[in-house]
C-alpha cells in the first residue's frame, strides 16, 4: 500500500475535476483522473498532476455504469491499495431552459439523472469499504439548481435536488467512518458551460449573473477546487454539509440592502 493518500476524481479530465485533481496532486494524494469523451483534455490533466509530484491513473469510464464505478474502484486498489477520498464531479445536462421545459424527453432526463445521481450512488458504493479502512471521504459536485430550484434544465434540476437528498443519507449511513458532503456552486467560468451556452450565450448569463450577486463574481474553476480540498483534507467535523458556492445568490442578489438607522 502506499503511503501517499489516493484520491478518486470522475469527470476531472476538465473543468472543476481537472482543478481539484491538480490541487490534490499539490498536497500530497495520488490521483485517479477519470474521463468519458475528453481524452487529449484528460491527458493534459494528467501531466499537470504528475508536475506536481503525484502518482496518477488515467481512465476512461461512464458512471452512469455500474461496471465501469467497479472497475475504477478496483484500478485504484490495484495499483495504490488504497483510495481515501472520492469526488463525484462527473456530470451532464440539457440547456433547455425554463420556456422549453416540456420538450424534454424521457431518455433525456433518465440519461441526465443516471450520471448526475445514480452515478454518483454507484461510485460511493463501490468505494465505500476502502474509505472506511482510511476514515475518507466523500464530496459531491452538486449545484445550487438542487437547493434554489433554478438551472439549466428540469432533469438537472432534479437530479441534483436527489444528489443533496442522498448527500444528507449517506452522510448518516456511512458515519462515524465516512463524511460525505457536496458543494453547490453556481455559475463556474469552464467550458461546461460555454459548451452549453455558446460563447456569446455564457458571456450574457454571466453578466447578468455577476449583476444580480452580491459578491458580483461566477465562480472559477478553481474556486470550486479549493472548497472541495477543504472538504476532503480538513474539515474534521463537518459532514451532511451542502455547502453553497454561489457568491450571495441565495441571499436575494445584490440589490437587497440591509436597513439602517436615519442619520
Amino acid at each position: 500500500m502506499t503511503e501517499r493518500k489516493v484520491a478518486l476524481i470522475t469527470g476531472s479530465g476538465t473543468g472543476v475535476g481537472a482543478a481539484t485533481a491538480l490541487l490534490l496532486s499539490q498536497q500530497g494524494y495520488n490521483v485517479l483522473i477519470n474521463y468519458s469523451r475528453s481524452e487529449t483534455e484528460a491527458q493534459a490533466s494528467q501531466a499537470d498532476c504528475q508536475a506536481a509530484g503525484a502518482d496518477t491513473l488515467l481512465m476512461q469510464g461512464d458512471v452512469a455504469q455500474d461496471a465501469d464505478c467497479k472497475a475504477l474502484t478496483q484500478a485504484a486498489i490495484d495499483k495504490w491499495g488504497r483510495i481515501d477520498a472520492v469526488v463525484n464531479n462527473a456530470g451532464i445536462s440539457t440547456f433547455t431552459g425554463a420556456a422549453n421545459w416540456d420538450v424534454l424527453d424521457m431518455d433525456t432526463f433518465s440519461r441526465i439523472y443516471a450520471v448526475n445521481t445514480v452515478g454518483a450512488f454507484q461510485m460511493v458504493r463501490a468505494c465505500a469499504p476502502h474509505l472506511k479502512m482510511q476514515k475518507g471521504s466523500v464530496v459531491n459536485v452538486s449545484s445550487i439548481a438542487g437547493s434554489l430550484g433554478i438551472g439549466s434544465s428540469v432533469p438537472y434540476i432534479a437530479s441534483k435536488g436527489a444528489l443533496n437528498s442522498m448527500t444528507l443519507y449517506l452522510a448518516r449511513a456511512l458515519a462515524p467512518d465516512i463524511r460525505v458532503n457536496a458543494v453547490c456552486p453556481g455559475l463556474i467560468t469552464s467550458r461546461w458551460f460555454v459548451d452549453g451556452l455558446g460563447q456569446a450565450g455564457f458571456e450574457k448569463v454571466k453578466a447578468m449573473s455577476e449583476s444580480i450577486t452580491p459578491l458580483e463574481r461566477a465562480n472559477s474553476p478553481e474556486d470550486v477546487a479549493e472548497a472541495i480540498v477543504w472538504l476532503t483534507t480538513g474539515a474534521r467535523t463537518v459532514t451532511g454539509e451542502l455547502l453553497l458556492l454561489d457568491g450571495g445568490v441565495h441571499l436575494g442578489g445584490s440589490k437587497a440592502q440591509v436597513p439602517s438607522k436615519p442619520a
